[in-house]
């Protein structure tokens, strides 16, 4: 094995450390020393990988909003109506959400230091979820342009990713879990009519 190839095994052994360690122990858990111990690899190895910590959790970040959008795109069928498969959608999401709450919490809660910014690989990632929603959302309000239509789908992924977390973080204003696919439905069903 070459040179690269190493460093792109240690790099995927370390994902998948991270990965483990975010779903056993939540993004607050993730110690770098537990995630080179179970990648089997000094401490130092993290680093020449994938720069840092953060930059691991985002590798983690993208491969869930990876599986993410297999299960949104899973959940689309060609002959839906652009109504149903937006619930469509919003159903796969809280349920992928419910499953895999602790890597769906690390999406939203992990921050980049002061100063650095979200690599452009990262933003894509996170691109096409909306653009799935963009699709049956084109349908159902054909007047916009691609710049407000992209508004409205972040706006819609927004409502529904907000409806989630606050009921994940158990908030008085949290829909109560038992309760949350029904009252996402119903909020998707007033936002798109």
């Amino acid at each position: 094995m070459n040179k690269d190839a190493k460093r792109e095994d240690l790099k995927q052994r370390l994902i998948t450390a991270a990965e483990d360690q975010i779903r056993e122990h939540g993004l607050g858990g993730l110690k770098a020393r537990a995630v080179t111990a179970q990648a089997g690899c000094a401490l130092g190895a993290l680093y020449n990988a994938v720069e840092d910590l953060d930059m691991l959790v985002l590798h983690v970040n993208s491969k869930t909003l990876a599986r993410l959008g297999q299960e949104l795109a899973q959940a689309v069928r060609p002959d839906m109506t652009a109504k149903a498969a937006l619930l469509a959608l919003a159903h796969a999401y809280v349920a992928f959400a419910t499953q895999n709450e602790r890597l769906w919490i690390a999406l939203f809660e992990h921050r980049l230091p002061e100063g650095r910014d979200i690599p452009d690989w990262h933003k894509q990632d996170h691109e096409q979820l909306i653009a799935q929603i963009n699709g049956p959302l084109s349908q159902l309000v054909p007047g916009l342009s691609g710049d407000q239509l992209s508004m409205r789908g972040r706006t819609l992924f927004a409502a529904v990713q907000g409806v989630v977390h606050l009921s994940f973080k158990g908030r008085f204003v949290g829909v109560p879990r038992e309760h949350l696919q029904s009252e996402v439905a119903a909020l998707v069903t007033a936002l798109v009519g």
